[in-house]
């Protein structure tokens, strides 16, 4: 639950990205802003908050995001259609800054004036689960637990030196070895049908014995379906290496 309030002349401190749309569902433009403290001498923006304005009534409501994940870098907004109703949605998108390319993102409703977080990028996370297994002859599977799917990326022109670190010369495996994937590491809205509706194009990284090891990316395609985003396509796309 997010605590939000009026004010009707809100001076926000710093604006740090804005976008005009109707959020609400007046058929009138909206104006909608980020905002944050910066730091000194640094990209670093703390305590981002989401401002709307109503364009019909000059009205302005302030939506603090979550607390442990309000801060970042390159804060950004995108305004479209993600459900289907003919209302913009807010996309919000934070570059957390970490080794592992992690991202922070949020999509509210604002029909009626009344804030709705219809995707957290947090719950994403935790449902999207997978296992990352080295196999005999320079296999690596990859298994998507929320559908069952299996994937098996072929390492073999990896390198002679990649390989002979994990490998005997018959192909056989030293040691055990798992891998895994990162939490969700870019968000992209694309419109795949060209409807006018987008979906939801999310990618996180597949990682072999450390994060700089990289072997590729899940690609899911989220589609708004019963009240919710839901899975409505997935890919692995591999990396070219060098032989």
């Amino acid at each position: 639950m997010y605590n939000y309030y009026f004010r009707d002349n809100m001076m926000p401190p710093s604006v740090i990205a804005q976008a005009r749309g109707d959020v609400n569902g007046d058929r009138i433009p909206d104006d909608v802003y980020l905002t944050g403290t910066r730091t000194p001498s640094s990209p670093f923006i703390q305590n981002i908050t989401l401002i709307i304005r109503d364009g019909r009534t000059g009205r302005v409501t302030r939506i603090p995001l979550p607390q442990n994940q309000n801060q970042g870098y390159n804060p950004r907004l995108f305004l479209g259609d993600f459900t289907g109703n003919g209302v913009d949605n807010i996309l919000i998108s934070i570059d957390s800054g970490g080794s592992g390319a992690i991202m922070y993102h949020y999509i509210y409703s604002f029909i009626r004036n009344i804030p709705m977080l219809i995707f957290d990028f947090e719950l994403y996370n935790q449902e999207y689960k997978y296992e990352v297994t080295y196999k005999d002859y320079y296999k690596v599977e990859v298994i998507s637990e929320k559908n069952n799917e299996k994937y098996i990326i072929d390492i073999s022109n990896r390198g002679e030196d990649y390989l002979n670190e994990i490998y005997h010369k018959n192909g056989k495996l030293k040691n055990p070895i798992t891998g895994f994937v990162n939490p969700l590491s870019g968000m992209y809205p694309v419109d795949f049908d060209s409807n006018g509706v987008y979906e939801l194009l999310a990618y996180q990284k597949i990682a072999g014995r450390y994060n700089a090891d990289s072997l590729g990316y899940v690609l899911n395609t989220l589609k708004w379906q019963n009240n919710r985003f839901v899975l409505d396509n997935q890919n692995v796309a591999i990396f070219g290496t060098e032989v």
